[in-house]
């Protein structure tokens, strides 16, 4: 295993503009320098121990599908190979080779755009109560796990603390406008399907996943943001292994809570350290979902995949 493992950046050359969940992001002249730390959360509660190459993992991830998708709708990315980067950032190369992107500085919309495909995890348990996933109505006798017809948009609100909360699409429209709200989802839909369709011919089902995007303050054009149907974005099952009606195995942190919750945790920080073998697994999760998508276990090569 790695011993390369980065839970806190330290750039003295940049001031920090803010410090999320897994990524930490720094002002560089008008630009912004995201860094995708090896932290990892599970219960809103960010754990001691990081696990390694997990930043390097959803970093290069998120340039594969910037690359893949600008037929869609534009990215910030601005550039993702560390060599090409301004000089000043070169004595951090420890830290951001392969787990760092330049980017616009946009303003970001205030709300996920959540695209569910199958029925699974809080959808599931609304459709047992009311027949309905995010207040949409749904056919009845659908099982665990059952694929949809086409897939939803059901847009988050982005909690500062918490949980995010899921809202109507409705309720989307009053806060932003039709016009975005209706950019946004289909923005989000095509994404979602394209991705969807190139997953699953490598081998994995997402089942769901959330976009993010940003507007340029003087055109209003939507751009593409933070990452893309990454495992921590996104849920991920294996191709081979799924059938409706059941649990499904996953490659993202699951892996993690299922350890959790076997502890006499509250579930309130400071979380517990996670053993020398929860965090193997759930490394090789991270690194097989990068495997099947990109072929190989390369993480040191983003610029193939830029253009």
């Amino acid at each position: 295993m790695s011993d390369n493992v980065l839970v806190d950046t330290r750039l003295d050359a940049l001031p920090l503009r803010s410090k999320g969940k897994v990524r930490d992001v720094y002002e560089l002249d008008g630009q912004l320098l995201i860094v995708t730390t090896d932290r990892i959360s599970a219960f809103d509660v960010v754990l001691p121990t990081g696990i390694p190459d997990k930043g390097k993992v959803l970093n290069q991830l998120s340039l594969y599908w910037f690359g893949r998708t600008r037929g869609i709708v534009s990215n910030h990315l601005i550039e993702g190979d560390f060599d090409r980067y301004p000089a000043l950032l070169f004595p951090f190369g420890d830290q951001l080779r392969q787990r760092s992107m330049l980017v616009k500085k946009l303003e970001p919309v205030a709300f996920e755009c959540v695209v569910r495909g199958y029925l699974y995890g809080s959808g599931w348990k609304e459709y047992q109560k009311t027949g309905r996933v995010c207040g949409i109505p749904l056919p009845k006798g659908l099982s665990l796990a059952d694929r949809f017809d086409e897939p939803l948009f059901t847009p988050s609100t982005k909690a500062t603390a918490g949980h995010d909360l899921n809202v109507s699409e409705e309720a989307m429209s009053d806060a932003l406008g039709a016009d975005l709200t209706a950019r946004l989802k289909e923005a989000s839909l095509s994404l979602y399907r394209l991705g969807s369709v190139e997953a699953e011919s490598k081998g994995i089902v997402i089942a769901d996943t959330k976009f993010e995007f940003g507007l340029d303050p003087q055109s209003e054009d939507l751009y593409l943001i933070d990452e893309v149907m990454t495992p921590d974005s996104s849920r991920f099952w294996p191709k081979d292994s799924y059938r409706p009606g059941k649990d499904q195995p996953s490659f993202d942190k699951q892996f993690v809570r299922e350890y959790l919750e076997t502890l006499d945790w509250d579930k309130t920080p400071p979380g517990p350290e996670l053993p020398p073998d929860v965090v193997a697994g759930t490394r090789a999760r991270y690194l097989e979902a990068y495997r099947l998508l990109k072929g190989g276990n390369d993480l040191d090569s983003p610029r193939k995949d830029q253009g």
